[in-house]
Order: structure tokens, then C-alpha cells, then sequence
């Protein structure tokens, strides 16, 4: 459709969290070193998991790819973010709000998938021990990955292209720190019901459906463990499930809140600080959680920065 006696919107203006230059510096200062943190915590799962021979098996290649991801969900969300904290003036341009958004569904879908691939892979490995190596192979955990990343690959596309295509011929501030799909909506000048219903469709498609199957595993594993005899096999299955469900609480609870909530009961700043949750804290947190809770991931970090202090002695 042609904007008539109006010209095309070519750039949208972020109004982020405020206007203040003084709130401005703080919130650049704080979220600069959750993004240090967020990096390096990340990475350095990716490092540990990847050299480490005790931890090469499918629940750390998982976390590994679930690492990889929460390092692109930050490098898209974050960086602009910081950017615009210290700018004058908070703009992005027609073709760089698209390819955020499309960039945001798409991490943010196969997130969803992954936690789910790692939810099975728990299952397997608490309801069939003895078979879990031959279900869990390497080629079958590999086509899992791939799946998780590449799943909503041709939706994503769907719907930022078909938010795109669609006219922005008067306003263009967008009330958000990025562009995401419902902010970004407002301003289109058309009826938008036919988009809003694909939408909801695919967020219920790559957000529920995942969190089914994350119900389910966890439903078989709860009855595995009503079935165990062993207090200490209970409390030691358990341990390696935990560090998941807290992850998932934290990326599925922010989600819904702001994706499956009714419109009226959401505020622009309720919704900042909730989207701010997952696309920000969240991604910290997950490396933290998995490090604390994790005795085997513990003793990989130790081993693995005891080494390098050691090369670099050898060096010396």
C-alpha cells in the first residue's frame, strides 16, 4: 500500500527508558557490565565445554549451543542498546528495525526449541540410563541443534517481512529500547487484525509448544523420580535438572508475561522492564546458574584457567 499524502517512514526514533542524561550514564554504566559479564560468562562455558573431556557429552553440548545463543540474542539487542544511551539522538534506520526484529524472533523462537531439545535430553537420561549414550547420539543431538536453530527460521522471515510491508506513514517513535513486534505495530496506519492473528499463532506455535514439551519431559521425570528407591540417585538426578528448570522459569515467565498477557493490562514501562528481563538479565544469569549449581562445570572452569595460568607460566 502507497502512503498517500504522506511520505514513507525511513527511520524510527527508540525512546528507550528515559530522557534524563544524568539516568542515562547510569543505566549505561550498569548495562555495560552486565554485558562484559553476559560475554565473558558465556564464552567461557563455550570454552569449557568444548575443551574439557569430562564434559563432552549431550547435556553440555546443549549448553553450549544455549550459550552460543544467549551471545547473538545480546549481540543484537544489547549493542544498540548501549549505543543509543550515550546518542543524542536514539534512531534506527527502515531496513535496521527490520533486521533487529528479525534477528530477535529468530533467537528468540530457537530458544525456545533448545530448552526444550535439553528438557528430552534430561528425560532420556533419567528415565533410560542404561540406553541413554545409543538414543542421545552425537549424530541425533547434532540434528536436534540444527533443528532448534533453524526451525523458525522461514517464520521469522514470514513475519518481519510482513510487518515491514506493511505502511508506516506517520509517526515513527517507537516507545521501546528495540523494535520489537507490538511497539513497532502501533504505528502502522492500516488495520493490522490479520497480522496480529498470525502473530498470536506464531507465538503460540514457538512458545507454547516448546513449554508442552518441556511439561511433558518433566512430567515422566517427576514419575521416575516417585519410582526411585534410592534417596541419594533422587538427589543426584535432580541436581542435574535443576539449573534447567531455573532457567526455564526465568525465560518462560518473562516471555509469557509479555507475550500472552492481555494488551490493557500492559503498561510501555511494565512491558520495558519485563522484555528487559529476558533479552538482558536472563542471558547473564544462565551461565551463572549453570556454574554454581553444577559441580562438573565448577571443576571444568578451575581446570581450564589452571592450565592456561600454567601455560603461560611454562612461558616464562
Amino acid at each position: 500500500m502507497i502512503c498517500e499524502n504522506h511520505t514513507r517512514v525511513t527511520e524510527f526514533i527508540l525512546l528507550g527508558f528515559t530522557n534524563n542524561p544524568e539516568m542515562q550514564v547510569s543505566l549505561f554504566i550498569l548495562f555495560l557490565a552486565i554485558y562484559t559479564v553476559t560475554l565473558l560468562g558465556n564464552f567461557l562455558i563455550v570454552t569449557v565445554t568444548s575443551v574439557d573431556p569430562a564434559l563432552q557429552t549431550p547435556m553440555y553440548f546443549f549448553l553450549r549451543n544455549l550459550s552460543l545463543l544467549e551471545v547473538c540474542f545480546t549481540l543484537v539487542m544489547v549493542q544498540k542498546m548501549l549505543v543509543d544511551l550515550v546518542s543524542p539522538r536514539k534512531i534506527i534506520s527502515f531496513v535496521g528495525c527490520g533486521t533487529q526484529m528479525y534477528f530477535f524472533f529468530l533467537f528468540g523462537s530457537s530458544e525456545c526449541f533448545l530448552l526444550s531439545m535439553m528438557a528430552y535430553d534430561r528425560f532420556v537420561a533419567i528415565y533410560n540410563p542404561l540406553h541413554y549414550s545409543v538414543i542421545m547420539n552425537r549424530s541425533l543431538c547434532l540434528w536436534l541443534a540444527i533443528g532448534s536453530w533453524m526451525s523458525s527460521v522461514p517464520v521469522s522471515m514470514l513475519q518481519t517481512a510482513w510487518m515491514m510491508a506493511l505502511p508506516f506513514c506517520g509517526p515513527n517513535a517507537v516507545d521501546h529500547f528495540f523494535c520489537d513486534g507490538p511497539p513497532v505495530l502501533k504505528l502502522v496506519t492500516v488495520d493490522t487484525t490479520m497480522y496480529e492473528m498470525q502473530a498470536l499463532a506464531s507465538t503460540l506455535l514457538f512458545i507454547m509448544f516448546p513449554f508442552s514439551l518441556i511439561l511433558v519431559s518433566y512430567t515422566r521425570i517427576i514419575i521416575t523420580f516417585l519410582r526411585m528407591s534410592s534417596a541419594t540417585g533422587c538427589q543426584k538426578a535432580f541436581s542435574t535438572c535443576s539449573s534447567h528448570l531455573i532457567v526455564v522459569s526465568l525465560f518462560y515467565g518473562t516471555a509469557s508475561l509479555t507475550y500472552l498477557r492481555p494488551k490493557s493490562n500492559q503498561s510501555p514501562e511494565s512491558k520495558k522492564l519485563v522484555s528487559l528481563s529476558y533479552t538482558v538479565i536472563t542471558p547473564m544469569l544462565n551461565p551463572i546458574i549453570y556454574s554454581l549449581r553444577n559441580n562438573e562445570v565448577k571443576g571444568a572452569v578451575k581446570r581450564t584457567i589452571t592450565q592456561k595460568v600454567l601455560q603461560k607460566l611454562d612461558v616464562f
